[in-house]
């Protein structure tokens, strides 16, 4: 085992998949002489040249319109968006073209490409950058959608999403990029639809995703000193969505606590709850509960946007009531 930040497994992953297949390339605002909004990608210009880690111009659309294009080609581009928010300004090309296109030809082109983007709040970014877009993607068919949590899950989903066939978006915390984690010396690609299971109990199931994972162990620990005891699922990917994991989780503990940050209306707490709801709900004891992001715009004031974002103690205040069955 080794130490390493969470942004140093970005690089590792893109690195070590650029060095073994050259149609890997990289592309975003900045990526190349700055190497990256958050430095993941500091040194890969100076290694790989110009002709495969390019910075853009300033156009969403314009860019993750090329990586579709690259990709269609037989390359594999790994764009880079600045913010998760600006998905917004690219919607028709990741919507409309990177998602639909292998079936619209029925199989005979395919999409292999990869768009990082940081999600969340925390840095005071405002309304237009702070913003979590995993429930908005994964309206759409055609797309995976990963939500990775330490630095492990970082490196082993990114060269797995890499090597995918089918487009990744995949989501960065950007909360996460100076956090350091433990991780295998040689990290082995995680299969892209299958949650982990980061603590077993038997009282409450906690499925979190992305930075909220850290979030729920932390509340797990706490309320295991009053003798509750929370099983923590990192769902890891989205799409596919891991039904059976959580399945067998609340069957055992009766009771399901849904940690996303992204907002709490048509969020993804909604869609997993009415997802499993068919083959759990006689083994539950409890309705299920969610936790997420308030339905305002995330604030530019730390006093008002960490109040609103979820935490350690909500986690555990919903998990405890959850517990008490009520």
């Amino acid at each position: 085992m080794r130490e390493v930040l969470y942004r140093d497994a970005v690089f590792e992953a893109l690195d070590e998949e650029m060095a073994r297949d050259e149609n890997v390339l990289l592309l975003g605002e900045d990526v190349a002489f700055i190497g990256g909004n958050f430095k993941a990608t500091v040194g890969l210009y100076d290694k790989y040249g110009e002709m495969r880690v390019r910075d853009t111009p300033i156009s969403e659309a314009g860019f993750v319109g090329m990586g579709v294009g690259m990709a269609l080609t037989g390359l594999r581009p790994v764009v880079e968006l600045m913010f998760s928010d600006f998905l917004l300004v690219a919607a028709d090309q990741v919507i409309n073209q990177m998602a639909k296109i292998r079936y619209m030809s029925g199989g005979q082109a395919t999409v292999p490409m990869v768009i990082r983007a940081p999600i969340g709040g925390g840095r005071s970014s405002a309304a237009q950058h702070s913003q979590s877009m995993q429930a908005m993607v994964s309206q759409f068919p055609g797309m995976k959608v990963v939500v990775p949590s330490t630095a492990q899950e970082v490196k082993g989903l990114l060269k797995a999403a890499i090597r995918d066939d089918n487009p990744v978006i995949f989501f960065e915390h950007k909360m996460e990029y100076s956090n350091k984690y433990e991780i295998d010396d040689s990290v082995e690609l995680i299969p892209i639809g299958k949650a982990d299971i980061k603590r077993a109990g038997e009282d409450v199931t906690i499925v979190a995703t992305s930075s909220q994972v850290m979030k729920s162990l932390k509340a797990a620990e706490i309320l295991s000193g009053e003798g509750i005891a929370c099983e923590v699922i990192d769902l890891r990917s989205i799409i596919p969505l891991d039904r059976e994991t959580i399945i067998r989780s609340v069957k055992k503990t009766g009771r399901l606590l849904i940690v996303d940050e992204a907002h709490e209306f048509c969020g993804i707490g909604a869609e997993i709850g009415a997802n499993l709801m068919e083959d759990i709900f006689y083994d539950l004891d409890a309705p299920i509960a969610r936790l997420a992001t308030p339905n305002v715009p995330l604030p530019f004031s730390p006093a008002l946007e960490f109040p609103i974002i979820p935490s350690v103690e909500k986690i555990a205040d919903k998990a405890r009531i959850l517990a008490a069955g009520a």
